[in-house]
């Protein structure tokens, strides 16, 4: 099997980049993980993919004369290591149309929330604002747009009563450690992919692979034990 070249960029922890690096170290992910980028020095994440042997560089907008020139570097870098997916992980810099065409079907990112709700930042607060009961986590092809690329994979967490920014992130943050090596690793097997600006999935042996493949339901349920709150967010 001929594993497809990964490059993670991230701007801080890594707990994503980390995510897929676990799923890369099983021979048998069609990815492996061959890169790190980070837009800032100090990022966590950069000492983490270090420590697993994994080539990193960092790529800062303040080290280049403008915006152009920036992508440029960040373009090298992508060729340099031989990519073949770019998987954005936290990484909270916007990139130029340019750079972005050039990558399109082969650009993914993940964005905390269920798309097309809640593009941009804050999430997890404007959902809570919104009073929605279903939230979660979108894996996406990256366009011109933010937050706009035909989405891969989704997966639901519930909303619980009393929940604030930190909880309901916290709750989101474990399915996204799920849902993005699955949605890599789709991409990779050439499972999913980018056509004419929307995401053509693989017909699947039968209908409960197709769904789990795609999708993940809020199964973080199981690990509520208040039955008075999952009853009030259940129709």
């Amino acid at each position: 099997m001929s594993r497809k070249r990964t490059v993670v960029l991230i701007s801080g922890r890594g707990s994503n980049m980390t995510a897929l690096i676990a799923a890369a170290s099983d021979p048998t992910y069609p990815a492996e993980i061959v890169g790190v980028i980070s837009d800032r020095a100090n990022a966590a994440g950069l000492g983490i993919a270090q420590s697993r042997g994994i080539a990193t560089k960092v790529i800062q907008r303040a080290d280049h004369p403008n915006k152009d020139a920036y992508d440029a570097a960040i373009d090298a870098a992508l060729t340099g290591f031989g990519a073949d997916i770019v998987a954005l992980a936290g990484y909270m810099r916007i990139l130029g149309r340019g750079l972005v065409e050039k990558w399109q079907g082969r650009m993914v990112n993940i964005h905390p929330a269920l798309l097309p709700a809640f593009k941009g930042l804050d999430t997890h607060a404007r959902a809570i604002r919104a009073g929605v009961r279903i939230h979660g986590c979108s894996v996406h092809f990256v366009t011109s747009e933010m937050d706009d690329g035909p989405i891969i994979a989704q997966a639901a967490v519930p909303v619980m009563v009393g929940d604030n920014e930190d909880t309901l992130a916290a709750r989101v943050l474990k399915v996204e450690h799920r849902l993005y090596p699955l949605a890599l690793g789709l991409v990779a097997e050439g499972k999913a992919r980018m056509e004419k600006g929307h995401t053509v999935l693989a017909h699947f042996a039968d209908d409960a692979d197709n769904a789990t493949s795609v999708v993940m339901a809020p199964d973080p349920l199981r690990e509520e034990t208040d039955l008075e709150q999952l009853a009030r967010i259940t129709p």
